[in-house]
């Protein structure tokens, strides 16, 4: 996602500076093809940059906002994030100076015009919007409270992905028990294209699963801070953690089979799940 964004703004005709220290050959490769300029270490992004647009897996955003604690310009965070966690990111980014804008991104990457959105919240969310909307990536302005942007990615995320998770475990569930086939049939004549659905689910999972845990988990927060159950998406990310990073998103059948069998593993006694393992 973030090399899209950094390329459609590149395609804008702003000027995109990225840091190469400590990325890998793939981070490298995607950054070249969008035509980034490379100013190495972090500080001198911090440096350089007079706005700064961070994407990165939620469990990571708060340890990034500390690692460019000296940056002084705008800082938009736009990570799937709770709005508990926006705060504590606008209070270590703010630490030194910066102005913090809450940022989320819905939709794919910015490939094609229309199909994604970068929300943005707080003071300086509407000048930021109008700044950086691009014709790949519409930057849109939400009133109401400083952390609306990560609100409505919650609320969002939380049927888009927290869906998928139950559409897939019930699934794996089906084939546990014998009956996959069966209730793909059911489907199939009471719930039209849901067979289809569970395919691309498992597609868009199998690769990303690893970061839609902890996306999960920030989901749950923001609805227990709400007063509202918070046990679906902890559930949700449990799904998540399981999947792991280790499928082919081409291969349905590898994904309800290992959910099948991490079921199976967790449900053992610890001293054979231990020996299973």
């Amino acid at each position: 996602m973030g090399g899209a964004v950094a390329a459609a703004l590149h395609q804008a005709g702003h000027r995109v500076l990225w840091a190469s220290a400590e990325r890998s050959e793939q981070t490298r490769q995607r950054a070249g093809a969008a035509e980034l300029e490379d100013v190495g270490s972090l500080a001198e992004l911090a440096e350089r940059s007079e706005i700064l647009l961070a994407i990165c897996p939620p469990h990571a955003s708060l340890e990034l906002a500390v690692a460019l604690s000296a940056f002084t310009g705008i800082y938009i965070d736009a990570n799937a994030t709770s709005p508990a966690t926006a705060e504590q990111i606008a209070m270590a980014v703010g630490a030194h100076g910066a102005t913090y804008v809450d940022g989320s991104i819905i939709g794919p990457p910015p490939l094609n015009a229309g199909s994604t959105r970068l929300y943005l919240s707080g003071a300086e969310a509407e000048g930021v919007a109008a700044e950086l909307s691009t014709p790949l990536l519409e930057a849109i302005a939400l009133p109401g409270e400083a952390t609306s942007a990560s609100a409505i990615k919650m609320a969002h995320a939380g049927w888009t992905k927290g869906s998928a998770a139950l559409l897939l475990t019930v699934r794996a569930a089906a084939r546990a028990l014998g009956v996959d086939d069966a209730l793909a049939a059911e489907w199939e004549r009471s719930q039209p294209g849901l067979v289809e659905s569970s395919s691309r689910a498992a597609q868009s999972t199998a690769a990303k699963a690893w970061r839609w845990s902890g996306e999960m988990d920030e989901i749950a927060a923001t609805l227990a801070a709400a007063g509202l159950p918070d046990g679906f998406h902890r559930a949700a990310s449990e799904v998540f953690d399981r999947i792991g990073n280790e499928l082919d998103p081409d291969d349905l059948e590898l994904l309800v089979h290992l959910l099948e069998t991490l079921a199976h593993v967790e449900s053992l006694p610890p001293s054979e799940q231990r020996s299973s393992r």
